[in-house]
């Protein structure tokens, strides 16, 4: 007895020398070739006693449709898109971006599905993208990422018939897949109140981004938990040049803070080189903590003392949900790790 899986005619596969095909499936079955999409398109119109026939015959040829040609079936594109609006200069240093795509490609490959991404420039350029998108059925969702103040993206979206899963962290009003900023900030701050520092500044990301504000909101409230004084805050971008102008303005203050919490590690260590240019030891006379835990982080000098985000596990899950959502089926709770407070050489006891 053999245990070769034969074809329609009797004839083992393994000696045609071909794949099933879904003729193959059909015939087996005693179906049309429709028929058989239906099933594995879950469309309705064929009987239970067929479709377990169909679904038979499929299992003995072992036979399992392209994500290609389900998509073709389908008139879907199993593409998802993201749309990122950053200047080159920032997206080019930024380690978000790459750790997050990694994520996301991870969880899309893992279902069937890519992912299309487009830089640009300005407001209207991705707002162009996304009408795009849906003129061409280029992809069936997007992710929104950067979300703003004000933003009107979840709504324009929904106008344009796009699918959309917001990457943020959690505030009120919105549903997201994302990480609570503020549970980092605050352990930061207290790490800092712990060492005997009162004046604790901030170097803010911009105000327009959600999670600059959360980053700034969570700093300051932490210093009202702890009954300490209201520190200094400078307004940057999240580039390197920035987080240096920015830390020389906190710097050139009558009282100058003696540590300060940066809303991102490149800022952070922008910050520190500023901070030694001026004849300052980091963290002798100057704390420093940063937020992102870059790969660089544990080997500048001193390594940087920072919080870190699991950002290639949020962008997998963000994917999931975006799959689940466009496939009109229920997605699994996000159980997103914790953010982490690492300390490194970066901070120390505040200078008497």
């Amino acid at each position: 007895m053999t245990n070769d899986v034969s074809s329609p005619g009797g004839t083992p596969q393994a000696a045609t020398g071909r794949r099933p095909t879904i003729g193959d499936v059909a015939e087996r079955a005693g179906v049309s070739k429709s028929a058989v999409s239906f099933v594995f398109n879950d469309r309705p119109g064929v009987s239970v006693v067929v479709r377990e026939r169909i679904l038979r015959a499929a299992d003995d040829l072992g036979w399992r449709p392209s994500a290609r040609a389900r998509a073709l079936s389908q008139s879907r594109s199993q593409t998802m898109g993201l749309v990122i609006r950053r200047a080159p200069e920032l997206l080019s240093t930024d380690p978000f971006f790459p750790q997050f795509v990694a994520g996301v490609e991870t969880g899309l490959s893992a279902r069937g599905y890519a992912l299309l991404l487009q830089v640009v420039a300005d407001d209207a350029a991705e707002a162009a993208a996304y009408e795009r998108f849906a003129r061409e059925s280029r992809v069936e969702g997007v992710f929104l990422t950067d979300m703003r103040v004000a933003d009107d993206r979840p709504e324009r979206l929904h106008e344009l018939g796009l699918a959309a899963v917001i990457v943020a962290p959690p505030v009120e009003g919105i549903t997201a897949v994302g990480m609570d900023d503020g549970v980092g900030i605050r352990r930061a701050v207290h790490h800092l109140a712990a060492l005997g520092h009162r004046r604790i500044g901030h170097v803010a990301g911009p105000s327009a981004y959600v999670h600059s504000g959360l980053r700034q909101q969570a700093w300051q409230n932490s210093l009202a938990e702890l009954g300490l004084p209201l520190g200094p805050v400078a307004a940057s971008d999240f580039t390197g040049a920035g987080g240096t102008r920015a830390t020389h303005e906190l710097l050139d203050l009558p009282e100058r803070p003696t540590a300060i919490v940066y809303a991102n590690d490149l800022m952070a260590i922008a910050g520190v080189a500023a901070a030694t240019s001026r004849g300052l030891r980091v963290p002798e006379d100057l704390s420093v903590v940063g937020f992102d835990d870059v790969p660089l982080a544990p080997f500048v000098a001193p390594s940087l003392t920072t919080v870190k985000q699991d950002v290639v596990t949020w962008g997998a899950a963000a994917a999931e949900s975006l799959v689940a959502m466009v496939e009109h089926r229920e997605a699994a709770v996000v159980n997103l790790p914790d953010v982490e407070f690492i300390v490194r050489g970066s901070t120390a006891s505040a200078p008497v």
